[in-house]
């Protein structure tokens, strides 16, 4: 089973200067726990992502409020993506040694194209004890996101 059919389309994103508010309402407003970054709308161009926990690590410890902007808290390093021609394993195997419960979809131009969550492998990706696996390896203590 490829990618594109279980990942979901066009999903919702913020730009490096929108504030980190805005990104949340997003995710409170769609019940989401991560929103990708792309450098403007119009080439959708992905350069990083943001999650709740780095809205709780990263702004809420640190002291910022809502105004400080996705720029300074968005994780950018080595994110890791997938092609949504790349079979659902090769996605599953992606999340769990990155230790990742959501993956980006990207084009060979590094544009956007969806995004899949381990939810949606468990819904729809049929093979349920190969996604098992994956939810335990990805939930393991460590890994590079802990900062």
């Amino acid at each position: 089973m490829k990618v594109q059919e279980v990942m979901t389309r066009n999903p919702l994103c913020v730009t490096p200067g929108d504030s980190i508010r805005d990104a949340a309402q997003l995710m409170k407003r769609h019940g989401i726990g991560i929103v990708p970054v792309v450098n403007e709308k119009r080439s959708n161009r992905l350069v990083g992502v943001v999650t709740d926990r780095d809205i709780a690590i990263r702004v809420i410890a640190e002291g910022l409020d809502g105004n400080a902007r996705v720029s300074d808290v968005m994780s950018t390093d080595d994110i890791a993506t997938c092609a949504a021609d790349d079979e659902v394993q090769e996605a599953m195997e992606t999340m769990a040694t990155e230790q990742v419960r959501r993956i980006p979809i990207v084009d060979e131009r590094g544009s956007l194209l969806g995004i899949v969550a381990q939810a949606d492998i468990v819904r729809k990706g049929g093979d349920h004890a190969r996604a098992e696996l994956t939810v335990q390896r990805i939930s393991e203590p460590g890994g590079k996101h802990l900062q």
